[in-house]
């Protein structure tokens, strides 16, 4: 498998896509710093196959879901798990709109559909921003129009950048595994900063695939490889209104998934998702740096994720993090409060390769070399619980001033 290879989404054969600027994002609504577009920020993205596509999605588990949530999982039930394209605004969530949000998302579909050429109930629809607002249907409509003559294979970036909100940066990965002597693709993009915490995959992100993929399979290894990617992941603890991940396999490279070859594939979309979500943490609002947090030790892979995840969302360390203080005792406190298995005399803390504390006691002289450690942009801290042989590991951001600044002036 070749991983790092040029592009995103349009990697694999016979998915074009496109990012345009429809007016939904005011000017200087933080736009995309490397774009040039001087309509305004890029706002509208169009991803398309070129033959139907088999498709698995997974949705948020928030109760309060958006108009854009129920208007694919009412496609995806009507198309029996058959999608041509995915239309994507941002700068509006689209979410707790009423009958008119769903409307909205609905004429989104509809219009695409005319567009593209295909069944209504096999275009999908995906909204971001703030919530609570009414979405500017017209622009989409008067946009929609010049984001399909946009469409190519070479635009992938574009559409990345379309879908960005708070984003620093767009996110793009792709992968190339061998199947059945072919070569296929693995391509995706995603937007994430804010409100990150996945109960299933807290993002908007979108991967492709050239390989041929029963809908079932294609299914199972969209959650197994969100499992450890999307679902390992926060920022800030929150899960989102809009959050999906929908995967599409077209069968352009002729390679063909069954049993036989699904580790292979698994292992494949597992490397695209995880730069994505990766990308993502890197992208956090105001944050400085990775924190990757890993539990050893523990009764159950159960019990070592709650763990990881109590952790990385943890206010007091993530800004000792930032702060870079090696305060050891505050990995403790939230292992011993996480409502898991702990044993406390044979507990271990590290900070990078360093131990500052085991077998109940600190290990306050290496706190200089945890110090300096914590300069860092990347960094490991790992909890041994001291009770099983269980591990889950878990990715997470510092917290910063820039996190309060952005969300305090959010709507305003």
């Amino acid at each position: 498998m070749t991983s790092g290879i040029i592009s995103g989404v349009t990697t694999p054969q016979g998915f074009r896509a496109a990012g345009i600027s429809a007016g939904i994002k005011r000017s200087g609504e933080r736009p995309d710093a490397s774009s040039t577009d001087t309509a305004g920020p890029l706002d509208l993205a169009l991803l398309v196959s070129d033959v139907p596509a088999t498709a698995a999605a997974m949705f948020t588990t928030n109760l309060a879901q958006a108009a854009p949530i129920l208007v694919c999982r009412e496609h995806l039930a009507r198309s029996h798990g058959v999608a041509r394209a995915v239309i994507v605004n941002s700068g509006c969530a689209n979410a707790c709109t009423g009958d008119e949000g769903l409307q909205a998302a609905r004429d989104m579909a509809e219009e695409t559909a005319r567009l593209v050429g295909c069944p209504v109930e096999q275009v999908l629809v995906a909204s971001t921003g703030v919530i609570g607002v009414a979405l500017p249907i017209a622009k989409i409509r008067h946009g929609l129009p010049a984001a399909a003559a946009a469409l190519s294979a070479d635009q992938g970036g574009a559409a990345a950048r379309a879908i960005m909100t708070t984003d620093p940066f767009p996110k793009e990965a792709a992968a190339q595994i061998a199947i059945g002597g072919r070569t296929i693709g693995i391509g995706g993009m995603a937007k994430g900063s804010g409100m990150i915490e996945p109960m299933m995959a807290t993002m908007l992100a979108f991967v492709t695939t050239d390989a041929s993929v029963p809908q079932p399979l294609l299914d199972r290894a969209l959650r197994e490889a969100v499992d450890d990617t999307f679902n390992a992941i926060t920022v800030d603890g929150e899960c989102s209104t809009n959050d999906c991940v929908v995967l599409l396999a077209n069968g352009a490279g002729r390679g063909i998934v069954d049993e036989s070859s699904y580790g292979e594939f698994v292992d494949g979309l597992r490397t695209v998702c995880r730069a994505l979500a990766l990308g993502i943490v890197r992208g956090g609002e105001g944050a400085t740096k990775l924190v990757t947090v890993i539990v050893t030790g523990a009764a159950s892979s159960d019990e070592a994720r709650r763990t990881a995840k109590a952790i990385a969302n943890s206010l007091l360390v993530k800004t000792a993090i930032h702060g870079g203080d090696p305060n050891w005792g505050r990995l403790i406190a939230v292992a011993g409060r996480a409502g898991v298995q702990f044993d406390l005399s044979r507990a271990a803390v590290r900070i990078g390769s360093t131990v500052l504390f085991d077998e109940g006691r600190p290990h306050d002289e290496a706190a200089p070399r945890a110090a300096e450690y914590l300069k860092r942009k990347e960094i490991d801290v790992s909890v041994d619980l001291g009770v099983g042989s269980a591990t889950s590991t878990v990715w997470t951001c510092d917290l910063s001033a820039d996190y309060v600044r952005i969300n305090a002036d959010y709507r305003t």
